[in-house]
């Protein structure tokens, strides 16, 4: 039965799911598009590209910890611990995203300049993005409630997605179309028009004031409320024996391990897609609206995996969600057309979804294990969530590396309307067989995930418990 007291408002949850949007629009954007925007338009040769990805999201995933570390330190206020996090990054963090989109007047310094602000933003959406991942657990003591909050975030994260993807792609699309390319190939400089230029200053703009618009939101729709299990006279333990602990727990380092290699792939397919709809599959004119078609699946599809998980488990839904993505994306590779293409695009949608929804709705009760296990030790939220980003951005940001690496060995041309075979080969296995090969290995991983639904139920009894004798310890304290 769920407290009253911990059940969540329909308001309350959606407003927290806003929350989500803003940071995966931007994400979407990026994912889809700043490695042929740094090709193509910023014109820098794909070993800086490749250095500018990869150098950036390592960066941001050292500064993950960093944060949750003085996340922990930070004291409550009238707002929260976490709120204040995020309030006071947002202005900062719209700014760095639009000068990341921006062609600076030189050309010799661009490295330097997209290298420094593409840091600067993965380390501002880090203070945005820990303290409001960690927010989960500071909504509501119930599994149920924090699981339908979940739901929500995941569905406005997988449609901000979808809007990030449409903002960019439909503006940004007339700067990567082939049919104004003459017939032979030509060099970078006939390519990039001052329009190309412009059109994604625009849209940095438009996703900007959506960053700002959805922030306001969730600060004026959410509570944020303490750790109610652990006793409050026990004073919190220092960081780098929490951290010890948290990294000596079996089902957070199965978790994460499993998750990192299925991130990966994913990260695969999306940040070499625009690429291969492109250069490989002739399909330069239908991208957009390929990755439209997938993350409208995928955003239908967020309820349908919500009730799967419910009904079977979240392990299983895991098996069944992500697996279904392999047979569809090696159809794209062998058969290239615009129907097929299509259809993998629905059919992927339910992968996507699945993908994004289970590490996260899985999280909170790895905590609660945690929490069963070290009954005196609290406020470790942001430890969780900041290392499970830290290890899922690193291995992104490697991937990422040696994809564009991989490109440059192949003999990629920059801005050329044509890409050599070499170059075709390699997209079709950034796209097809290494991701198949990243989820299967994350896959046996998550065999061993030792939470299963009797085991979920059993902490949270356990767990309900320890509150109830907290509050007669309270009542007791009070009276003395």
């Amino acid at each position: 039965m769920t407290d009253l007291s911990q059940k969540l408002s329909l308001c309350s949850k959606l407003c927290f799911a806003i929350g989500g949007a803003p940071k995966e629009v931007a994400s979407s954007a990026t994912a889809f598009f700043l490695q042929i925007y740094l090709l193509d338009v910023a014109q820098i040769n794909a070993v800086q590209a490749s250095m500018v990805l990869f150098i950036g999201k390592a960066w941001g995933a050292v500064t993950d910890p960093i944060v949750g570390f003085f996340i922990t330190k930070s004291r409550w206020t009238k707002i929260g611990r976490l709120m204040p996090w995020m309030l006071g990054c947002t202005p900062f963090l719209v700014v760095s995203y639009f000068y990341l989109w921006f062609v600076p007047p030189f050309s010799s310094g661009r490295f330097v300049w997209y290298l420094g602000f593409y840091c600067l933003y993965q380390t501002l959406i880090t203070c945005f993005h820990v303290p409001y991942s960690a927010l989960t657990m500071f909504l509501s003591t119930d599994q149920k409630e924090r699981d339908s909050a979940t739901a929500y975030r995941m569905t406005m994260e997988v449609l901000g997605t979808l809007v990030g993807a449409a903002i960019q792609g439909q503006i940004v699309a007339s700067a990567h179309t082939l049919k104004h390319c003459p017939t032979h190939n030509t060099s970078a400089g006939y390519l990039v028009t001052l329009d190309a230029k412009e059109v994604y200053m625009i849209a940095a703009g438009v996703i900007g004031g959506v960053f700002l618009i959805c922030t306001v939101v969730m600060f004026l729709g959410v509570k944020e409320r303490d750790d109610p299990y652990a006793p409050k006279t026990e004073k919190q333990i220092p960081f780098h024996q929490a951290f010890i602990l948290v990294m000596r727990h079996g089902p957070y380092l199965t978790l994460t391990a499993a998750f990192l290699f299925i991130t990966v792939a994913i990260q695969l397919i999306q940040s070499n897609f625009v690429l291969f709809c492109t250069y490989a599959a002739d399909l330069s004119e239908h991208f957009q609206n390929i990755v439209l078609t997938i993350l409208v699946s995928a955003v239908i599809s967020i309820p349908l995996w919500q009730w799967f998980l419910q009904r079977f488990g979240k392990k299983t839904a895991a098996f069944c969600g992500i697996t279904w993505i392999m047979p569809f994306t090696m159809m794209l590779v062998f058969i290239p057309n615009v129907v097929v293409a299509y259809v993998v695009a629905v059919s992927s949608g339910l992968s996507v979804a699945a993908s994004l929804l289970l590490p996260w709705s899985m999280l909170p009760d790895v905590v609660d294990d945690f929490r069963l296990a070290n009954p005196f030790s609290k406020g470790h939220e942001a430890i969780f969530y900041s290392f499970y980003v830290f290890f899922t951005k690193f291995a992104a940001g490697i991937s990422l590396g040696v994809s564009n690496l991989c490109l440059e060995f192949a003999g990629y041309d920059t801005g050329a309307c044509k890409q050599p075979a070499p170059v075709v080969y390699t997209l079709k296995l950034l796209i097809g067989a290494a991701p198949v090969a990243f989820i299967v290995t994350g896959l046996m991983i998550l065999l061993l995930y030792p939470i299963s639904e009797d085991v979920r139920l059993r902490n949270k009894l356990c767990l309900e418990e320890l509150r109830c004798v907290e509050i007669i310890n309270a009542h007791l304290r009070e009276k003395l």
